[in-house]
Protein backbone atom coordinates (compact mmCIF):
# COMPACT_ATOMS: atom_id res chain seq x y z
CA UNK A 1 0.00 0.00 0.00
CA UNK A 2 2.75 2.39 0.80
CA UNK A 3 4.57 1.79 -2.66
CA UNK A 4 0.90 2.22 -4.25
CA UNK A 5 -0.50 -1.37 -4.92
CA UNK A 6 -3.50 -2.71 -4.69
CA UNK A 7 -3.89 -5.47 -1.42
CA UNK A 8 -5.60 -8.50 -2.07
CA UNK A 9 -6.08 -10.24 1.34
CA UNK A 10 -7.11 -13.33 3.33
CA UNK A 11 -9.73 -12.19 5.95
CA UNK A 12 -7.84 -12.43 8.73
CA UNK A 13 -8.10 -9.71 12.03
CA UNK A 14 -4.95 -7.79 11.39
CA UNK A 15 -5.56 -7.51 7.36
CA UNK A 16 -9.18 -6.48 7.93
CA UNK A 17 -8.21 -3.90 9.68
CA UNK A 18 -5.36 -2.56 8.04
CA UNK A 19 -7.70 -2.29 4.68
CA UNK A 20 -10.78 -1.09 6.42
CA UNK A 21 -12.89 -4.33 6.56
CA UNK A 22 -11.93 -4.28 2.50
CA UNK A 23 -12.35 -0.60 1.27
CA UNK A 24 -8.77 -0.24 0.51
CA UNK A 25 -8.64 -3.82 -1.10
CA UNK A 26 -10.89 -6.99 -1.78
CA UNK A 27 -10.66 -9.82 0.66
CA UNK A 28 -11.13 -13.73 0.42
CA UNK A 29 -11.72 -16.16 2.97
CA UNK A 30 -8.43 -17.91 4.05
CA UNK A 31 -7.49 -20.50 1.98
CA UNK A 32 -10.36 -20.02 -0.16
CA UNK A 33 -7.86 -20.18 -3.56
CA UNK A 34 -10.67 -19.66 -6.12
CA UNK A 35 -12.26 -16.29 -4.55
CA UNK A 36 -8.51 -15.36 -4.28
CA UNK A 37 -8.03 -16.04 -7.94
CA UNK A 38 -11.51 -14.39 -8.52
CA UNK A 39 -10.49 -11.19 -6.86
CA UNK A 40 -7.32 -11.06 -8.21
CA UNK A 41 -8.98 -11.58 -12.13
CA UNK A 42 -11.14 -8.72 -11.05
CA UNK A 43 -8.53 -6.57 -10.64
CA UNK A 44 -6.96 -7.53 -13.76
CA UNK A 45 -10.24 -7.03 -15.67
CA UNK A 46 -11.39 -3.55 -14.53
CA UNK A 47 -9.19 -0.33 -14.55
CA UNK A 48 -12.11 1.32 -12.47
CA UNK A 49 -12.22 -0.67 -9.81
CA UNK A 50 -8.12 -0.58 -9.36
CA UNK A 51 -8.15 3.36 -9.76
CA UNK A 52 -11.07 3.87 -6.89
CA UNK A 53 -8.86 1.42 -4.61
CA UNK A 54 -5.64 3.54 -5.40
CA UNK A 55 -7.42 7.29 -4.84
CA UNK A 56 -8.47 5.32 -1.63
CA UNK A 57 -5.23 4.14 -0.53
CA UNK A 58 -3.77 7.39 -1.14
CA UNK A 59 -5.74 9.24 1.26
CA UNK A 60 -3.75 7.13 3.58
CA UNK A 61 -0.06 7.43 2.17
CA UNK A 62 0.96 10.34 4.61
CA UNK A 63 -0.06 7.36 7.49
CA UNK A 64 1.67 4.73 5.63
CA UNK A 65 4.78 6.89 5.00
CA UNK A 66 8.26 4.78 6.52
CA UNK A 67 9.69 7.66 8.29
CA UNK A 68 6.35 7.73 10.55
CA UNK A 69 6.15 4.50 10.12
CA UNK A 70 9.90 4.03 11.53
CA UNK A 71 9.20 6.56 14.59
CA UNK A 72 6.60 4.57 15.49
CA UNK A 73 8.51 1.46 16.01
CA UNK A 74 11.57 3.51 17.63
CA UNK A 75 8.50 4.70 20.40
CA UNK A 76 7.29 1.04 20.39
CA UNK A 77 10.97 -0.45 21.06
CA UNK A 78 11.80 2.39 23.46
CA UNK A 79 8.60 1.76 25.78
CA UNK A 80 9.58 -2.24 25.92
CA UNK A 81 12.81 -1.44 26.78
CA UNK A 82 12.08 0.82 29.52
CA UNK A 83 9.90 -1.73 31.42
CA UNK A 84 13.38 -4.22 31.44
CA UNK A 85 14.77 -4.43 34.41
CA UNK A 86 18.13 -3.19 35.89
CA UNK A 87 21.38 -5.45 34.93
CA UNK A 88 23.43 -3.56 38.11
CA UNK A 89 20.98 -4.52 40.84
CA UNK A 90 22.34 -2.46 44.08
CA UNK A 91 26.17 -2.70 43.88
CA UNK A 92 27.47 -1.68 47.04
CA UNK A 93 24.88 -4.76 48.50
CA UNK A 94 26.42 -7.74 45.76
CA UNK A 95 30.10 -6.22 46.94
CA UNK A 96 29.52 -6.64 50.75
CA UNK A 97 27.95 -10.47 49.64
CA UNK A 98 31.18 -11.42 47.75
CA UNK A 99 32.67 -12.59 51.34
CA UNK A 100 29.94 -14.65 52.35
CA UNK A 101 29.79 -18.26 52.08
CA UNK A 102 28.04 -20.29 49.32
CA UNK A 103 25.00 -22.34 50.36
CA UNK A 104 22.42 -24.32 48.66
CA UNK A 105 18.73 -22.73 48.51
CA UNK A 106 15.11 -24.39 47.12
CA UNK A 107 12.48 -21.20 46.62
CA UNK A 108 9.09 -23.14 46.45
CA UNK A 109 8.12 -26.19 48.77
CA UNK A 110 5.07 -27.23 50.61
CA UNK A 111 4.39 -29.20 54.08
CA UNK A 112 1.13 -30.50 55.21
CA UNK A 113 -0.66 -27.06 55.77
CA UNK A 114 -0.96 -26.78 52.30
CA UNK A 115 -4.37 -28.98 51.35
CA UNK A 116 -2.32 -31.06 49.03
CA UNK A 117 0.49 -31.90 50.81
CA UNK A 118 0.88 -34.51 53.53
CA UNK A 119 4.70 -33.78 54.62
CA UNK A 120 5.14 -32.54 58.56
CA UNK A 121 7.43 -29.49 59.13
CA UNK A 122 9.77 -31.46 60.93
CA UNK A 123 10.11 -33.86 58.27
CA UNK A 124 10.72 -31.20 55.80
CA UNK A 125 13.07 -29.83 57.95
CA UNK A 126 15.31 -32.66 58.53
CA UNK A 127 15.01 -33.63 54.58
CA UNK A 128 16.24 -30.02 53.88
CA UNK A 129 19.72 -30.34 55.85
CA UNK A 130 20.43 -34.06 54.81
CA UNK A 131 20.25 -33.03 50.84
CA UNK A 132 22.49 -30.20 51.86
CA UNK A 133 20.31 -26.86 51.93
CA UNK A 134 21.23 -23.98 53.75
CA UNK A 135 18.02 -21.78 53.00
CA UNK A 136 14.43 -22.76 52.37
CA UNK A 137 11.24 -21.04 51.62
CA UNK A 138 8.23 -22.98 52.53
CA UNK A 139 5.54 -21.47 49.86
CA UNK A 140 2.21 -23.35 51.29
CA UNK A 141 -1.04 -22.42 49.42
CA UNK A 142 -2.80 -19.40 50.86
CA UNK A 143 -1.27 -20.27 53.93
CA UNK A 144 2.29 -19.04 56.04
CA UNK A 145 1.51 -21.18 59.42
CA UNK A 146 3.75 -23.90 58.28
CA UNK A 147 6.70 -21.59 57.27
CA UNK A 148 6.47 -19.84 60.69
CA UNK A 149 6.51 -22.97 62.54
CA UNK A 150 8.94 -23.91 60.13
CA UNK A 151 11.24 -21.05 61.07
CA UNK A 152 10.38 -21.54 64.87
CA UNK A 153 11.80 -25.50 64.80
CA UNK A 154 14.37 -24.52 62.43
CA UNK A 155 17.99 -25.51 63.70
CA UNK A 156 20.91 -24.45 61.67
CA UNK A 157 18.79 -24.11 58.15
CA UNK A 158 17.55 -20.28 57.15
CA UNK A 159 13.78 -20.48 57.03
CA UNK A 160 12.12 -18.08 54.43
CA UNK A 161 8.73 -17.17 55.41
CA UNK A 162 6.48 -17.36 52.18
CA UNK A 163 2.74 -18.05 50.60
CA UNK A 164 2.06 -19.43 47.11
CA UNK A 165 -1.15 -16.97 46.71
CA UNK A 166 -4.17 -18.08 44.17
CA UNK A 167 -5.29 -14.74 42.85
CA UNK A 168 -8.81 -14.02 41.55
CA UNK A 169 -8.72 -15.78 38.04
CA UNK A 170 -4.98 -14.53 36.94
CA UNK A 171 -2.72 -17.64 38.43
CA UNK A 172 -0.56 -17.90 41.62
CA UNK A 173 2.12 -15.88 42.76
CA UNK A 174 4.72 -16.14 45.50
CA UNK A 175 5.56 -13.69 48.48
CA UNK A 176 8.53 -14.24 49.77
CA UNK A 177 9.54 -12.32 53.15
CA UNK A 178 6.22 -12.04 54.37
CA UNK A 179 5.20 -11.95 57.63
CA UNK A 180 1.07 -12.50 57.05
CA UNK A 181 -1.19 -14.33 55.69
CA UNK A 182 -2.30 -13.29 52.27
CA UNK A 183 -6.39 -13.95 51.21
CA UNK A 184 -6.53 -15.34 47.90
CA UNK A 185 -9.13 -14.59 45.52
CA UNK A 186 -7.37 -10.75 44.83
CA UNK A 187 -6.71 -9.52 41.63
CA UNK A 188 -2.57 -10.06 40.31
CA UNK A 189 -2.00 -6.09 41.44
CA UNK A 190 -4.01 -6.15 44.71
CA UNK A 191 -1.76 -9.59 45.73
CA UNK A 192 1.36 -7.82 44.87
CA UNK A 193 0.15 -4.80 46.37
CA UNK A 194 -0.15 -6.79 49.67
CA UNK A 195 3.28 -8.80 49.19
CA UNK A 196 4.93 -5.41 49.05
CA UNK A 197 3.16 -3.48 51.42
CA UNK A 198 4.54 -6.19 53.68
CA UNK A 199 8.16 -5.46 52.47
CA UNK A 200 8.19 -8.98 50.81
CA UNK A 201 9.40 -9.60 46.96
CA UNK A 202 7.30 -10.68 44.33
CA UNK A 203 8.17 -14.15 42.97
CA UNK A 204 6.18 -16.09 39.57
CA UNK A 205 5.89 -19.58 40.19
CA UNK A 206 5.66 -22.04 37.16
CA UNK A 207 4.55 -19.21 35.02
CA UNK A 208 4.05 -21.02 31.93
CA UNK A 209 3.11 -24.37 32.95
CA UNK A 210 -0.46 -25.03 31.46
CA UNK A 211 -0.93 -27.39 34.02
CA UNK A 212 -0.83 -25.57 36.83
CA UNK A 213 -3.02 -22.10 37.51
CA UNK A 214 -0.17 -19.66 36.24
CA UNK A 215 -0.41 -16.23 34.94
CA UNK A 216 -1.23 -15.99 31.22
CA UNK A 217 1.46 -13.53 29.01
CA UNK A 218 -0.52 -10.84 28.86
CA UNK A 219 -1.31 -10.74 32.80
CA UNK A 220 2.58 -10.84 33.56
CA UNK A 221 3.21 -7.95 30.77
CA UNK A 222 0.72 -5.86 32.86
CA UNK A 223 3.26 -6.17 36.07
CA UNK A 224 6.43 -6.60 34.77
CA UNK A 225 7.79 -4.17 36.34
CA UNK A 226 6.78 -5.33 39.90
CA UNK A 227 8.03 -8.98 39.35
CA UNK A 228 11.45 -9.53 41.41
CA UNK A 229 11.88 -12.78 40.51
CA UNK A 230 10.65 -15.45 38.26
CA UNK A 231 10.92 -19.37 38.47
CA UNK A 232 12.88 -20.22 34.98
CA UNK A 233 13.33 -24.14 36.31
CA UNK A 234 10.60 -26.37 38.33
CA UNK A 235 11.21 -30.37 38.03
CA UNK A 236 7.44 -30.77 38.70
CA UNK A 237 6.92 -29.66 35.57
CA UNK A 238 5.37 -31.64 33.07
CA UNK A 239 6.76 -30.37 29.47
CA UNK A 240 10.09 -29.06 29.78
CA UNK A 241 8.86 -26.32 27.12
CA UNK A 242 7.20 -24.17 29.84
CA UNK A 243 10.77 -23.97 31.60
CA UNK A 244 12.21 -23.28 28.80
CA UNK A 245 9.21 -20.40 27.87
CA UNK A 246 9.76 -18.96 31.47
CA UNK A 247 13.71 -18.83 30.97
CA UNK A 248 13.57 -16.77 27.64
CA UNK A 249 10.64 -14.48 29.60
CA UNK A 250 13.03 -13.54 32.41
CA UNK A 251 15.91 -13.02 29.89
CA UNK A 252 13.81 -10.88 27.77
CA UNK A 253 12.46 -8.72 30.59
CA UNK A 254 15.84 -9.14 32.56
CA UNK A 255 14.21 -10.35 35.88
CA UNK A 256 16.33 -12.03 38.41
CA UNK A 257 15.77 -15.62 37.83
CA UNK A 258 14.92 -18.43 40.67
CA UNK A 259 13.99 -22.21 40.93
CA UNK A 260 12.45 -24.77 43.20
CA UNK A 261 11.40 -27.98 43.93
CA UNK A 262 7.78 -27.36 44.27
CA UNK A 263 8.11 -30.40 46.64
CA UNK A 264 4.76 -32.00 47.93
CA UNK A 265 6.91 -34.85 48.96
CA UNK A 266 10.02 -34.74 51.36
CA UNK A 267 12.00 -36.89 48.60
CA UNK A 268 11.56 -34.10 45.88
CA UNK A 269 14.06 -31.86 48.05
CA UNK A 270 17.22 -31.37 46.30
CA UNK A 271 15.77 -32.40 42.57
CA UNK A 272 17.05 -28.71 42.19
CA UNK A 273 18.78 -26.50 44.15
CA UNK A 274 20.19 -22.70 44.10
CA UNK A 275 23.88 -22.02 44.87
CA UNK A 276 24.06 -18.75 45.76
CA UNK A 277 26.22 -16.49 48.65
CA UNK A 278 24.83 -16.24 51.93
CA UNK A 279 22.56 -13.63 52.84
CA UNK A 280 20.36 -11.50 55.29
CA UNK A 281 16.98 -10.09 55.00
CA UNK A 282 15.05 -9.80 51.07
CA UNK A 283 17.42 -7.08 49.95
CA UNK A 284 20.82 -8.94 50.29
CA UNK A 285 18.13 -12.11 49.15
CA UNK A 286 17.90 -10.76 45.63
CA UNK A 287 21.33 -9.68 45.18
CA UNK A 288 22.44 -13.01 45.45
CA UNK A 289 20.02 -14.36 43.22
CA UNK A 290 21.01 -12.20 40.89
CA UNK A 291 24.50 -13.99 40.91
CA UNK A 292 23.34 -17.32 41.41
CA UNK A 293 23.79 -20.57 39.90
CA UNK A 294 20.76 -23.07 39.52
CA UNK A 295 21.44 -26.85 40.27
CA UNK A 296 19.35 -29.70 38.61
CA UNK A 297 19.10 -32.89 39.57
CA UNK A 298 17.22 -35.55 37.17
CA UNK A 299 14.35 -37.31 39.06
CA UNK A 300 11.28 -39.23 38.18
CA UNK A 301 8.77 -36.83 38.26
CA UNK A 302 6.03 -39.67 38.00
CA UNK A 303 7.56 -41.01 40.83
CA UNK A 304 7.51 -38.32 43.17
CA UNK A 305 4.32 -37.54 41.78
CA UNK A 306 2.90 -40.94 42.93
CA UNK A 307 4.60 -40.81 46.50
CA UNK A 308 2.87 -37.33 46.43
CA UNK A 309 -0.74 -38.98 46.04
CA UNK A 310 -0.11 -41.74 48.21
CA UNK A 311 0.83 -39.43 50.90
CA UNK A 312 -1.99 -37.11 50.40
CA UNK A 313 -4.24 -39.74 50.79
CA UNK A 314 -3.20 -40.96 53.84
CA UNK A 315 -3.28 -37.79 55.43
CA UNK A 316 -7.08 -37.80 54.58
Amino acid sequence: MAAGAVPVVSRLPQYEELVREGELGPLFEPRDALTLAAQLERLLRSPELVERYTRAIDEERPDLDWSRVAEDYERLYERIAARRHSVDGVPQVGKQLGSRDYVHVDLHMHTDHSPDCATPVDTLLDTAKKVGLGAIAITDHNEISGALEARERANGIKVIVAEEVKTADQGEVIGLFIEEKIPRGMTLQETIAEIRRQGGLVYVPHPFDRMHAVPDYEHLLDVVEDIDAIEVFNPRVAFSAFNEEAARFAAKYRIVAGAGSDSHVAQGLGSVKIRMRDFDGPEEFLESLRDADIVRKKQSLLYVQALKFIQTRGKK
